[in-house]
Formats: structure tokens, sequence, C-alpha cells
């Protein structure tokens, strides 16, 4: 009976093991494909410095720095376009960010944190989307 109870635990510890290591890969992805886009813009224009992406990475305050980090980055792609005299890229997708952030925030809460979960996912794909088409629309610094 031990050796199976031994077993359990360690296939537990492992799968859990596995959650964690995939978690911190897609946070260090999400945070380079954040960092690329700040980069691009030209540093008049930045209402962030690019590393500062990098604070995602810390547990909880994840939660909060995503109010930041997301609106800063649509609203200096917003800051350049302006300045180019473009009119035709609307919000920059400054919506988009800030109902991440939300979905972020109600993942947390009990009973609805799946569908909270699910949301942030979807919209954090949209938002990452619409920033790399921004991007495309940069010329390389």
């Amino acid at each position: 009976m031990q050796n199976s109870d031994a077993i359990a635990l360690g296939l537990i510890v492992g799968f859990a093991a596995a959650v964690f290591a995939v978690s911190i890969a897609i946070g260090v992805v999400i945070c380079f494909l954040l960092m690329s886009c700040f980069k691009r813009i030209p540093a008049a224009h930045r209402k962030m410095e690019p590393a500062l992406v990098w604070l995602l990475l810390i547990p909880g305050f994840m939660i909060v720095w995503n109010f930041f980090v997301f609106p800063k980055l649509s609203e200096s792609y917003l800051s350049y376009f302006t300045a180019q005299g473009r009119s035709d890229v609307g919000d920059c997708g400054r919506g988009l960010g800030l109902a991440y952030a939300v979905c972020c925030v109600c993942s947390m809460i009990p009973y609805i944190g799946i569908l909270g979960g699910l949301a942030a996912l979807v919209l954090l794909i949209l938002y990452l989307v619409r920033a790399f088409e921004l991007k495309r629309q940069m010329p390389r610094v």
C-alpha cells in the first residue's frame, strides 16, 4: 500500500512541476513578445520601458501589472501613429488590453474563475495579434 501511495504522490508532484514549468515558459514567451513590440516603438513615443514587461512574471503582482503593461503598449502605438498623422488605427487594442486585465482578475474569483481564465486567454491572443499587426506597420529601428 505504501508503494502505491509513493507512486501516486510522485505523479502528482511531477504533474504539478510540469504545469509550473509550462506556465513559466508561456509567461516568458509572452513577455518576450510584448518587449519586442515596445522596442519597435521609437523611444519618444514609448509610455513604458520595454524591460518592465518582465515584471509580469512575478506571481500575484502580475494581476496588477497587467493594468499597466497592456494599456501602455496601446498608448505607445497610438502616440506613434498619431504623430505619423494616422487616425485609422482606432484605440490600438487598448480596450482589448483592459478587458484582458479585468478577466485576469476575474479568473481569481471562485466559481467564475474558469470562465474568466478562458476569456482572458482569448483576449490575450486577440491583443497580441493586434499588437503585432501594428508592429508590422512600423519601420524597424
